[in-house]
């Protein structure tokens, strides 16, 4: 089968620059970028936001202090986006396709939006072939209204469906509809006010979650001075030790089995927020390769 990589397909973390060269074959992590906005609800821009990432990520430093690892040693290669001008049911549709075909092939995939919608696909690829899925969202908003201006594929409805087909814990809501709380679950929801407030919400994050997790990381669950260029940008978020100290914890006791980070819409005077997605994606792939190589780091 010939893979569909992406023009250049060592674009995340410049690969070629580092002295190496993709091989689909050998490489451990597949990036999936997903430009699509088309369900935005306010400022659009997203489209735009995994090729911010993949620019950004050419200048990241490869070496991770918190686990003494190089992600890019165990193999990066970058794939086609997936590219739809449609509805957000084709879209979810070609992105669970290709998410699956990379699953089955042995990769760990990571996505890079793009609007929250493009999460949808990619939760359900991992919920048919990991029993027991628990999806771990880090959000600002609920995202868990059933439709959306007509659609229930809309960005405000991914862990609507995502409950559809695993468990879900949510952390860092600060927003939400009215019509989202009756569907939510108050022992799997860890509002951003309540972590602000001096809870110790790392350990019970980990003891909530269970089985393999899937992980969606929203941009805005950060506060907006740590990323302003998002769609929708939220007072009262987390810090990057808080979100850096969850995800580390998670991945000691449970294994991640894929994530994404999606939602940045870059604008020319706030790189900084694109240099801190490409640096996240990075941190959670150290943390997974920590994991599993049984190596000590100090995330969490």
């Amino acid at each position: 089968m010939t893979w569909p990589v992406h023009a250049d397909p060592g674009a995340f973390l410049g690969v070629a620059q580092q002295g190496r060269t993709p091989d689909f074959s050998r490489d451990r992590f597949a990036v999936l970028p997903i430009p699509y906005d088309l369900t935005a609800t306010w400022q659009k821009g997203t489209v735009r936001g995994p090729e911010a990432i993949l620019d950004a990520s050419r200048y990241l430093e490869m070496y991770d202090p918190l686990t003494r690892l190089e992600p890019i040693e165990a193999g990066v290669i970058t794939m086609q986006p997936v590219e739809v001008a449609g509805s957000a049911e084709e879209m979810t549709a070609r992105v669970k396709a290709a998410a699956g075909k990379l699953i089955d092939a042995g990769k760990t995939v990571i996505g890079l939006g793009g609007e929250h919608s493009v999460s949808i696909g990619l939760i359900q690829a991992h919920a048919e072939r990991y029993p027991g899925l628990t999806v771990l969202q880090l959000d600002a908003h609920g995202d868990s209204r059933e439709t959306l201006q007509g659609s229930r594929y809309n960005h405000g409805c991914v862990m609507a469906r995502a409950r559809e087909v695993a468990k879900i814990v949510q952390v860092g809501i600060r927003s939400m509809d009215a019509g989202e709380v009756a569907a939510i679950d108050p022992q799997r929801i860890f509002y951003a006010h309540d972590i602000r407030r001096g809870s110790d919400f790392v350990p019970a994050v980990v003891d909530i979650v269970s089985g393999p997790v899937y992980l969606t990381v929203d941009l805005d669950v950060f506060d907006p001075a740590y990323v302003p260029a998002t769609g929708t940008p939220e007072p009262g978020g987390l810090d990057w030790w808080q979100i850096v100290d969850v995800i580390g914890a998670v991945s000691r006791k449970h294994r991640i089995v894929g994530f994404d980070v999606v939602e940045l819409m870059p604008v020319a005077n706030a790189r900084a927020s694109d240099f801190l997605a490409a640096r996240l994606v990075l941190q959670i792939m150290a943390f997974i390769l920590a994991a599993e190589r049984g190596s000590h780091h100090q995330g969490g």
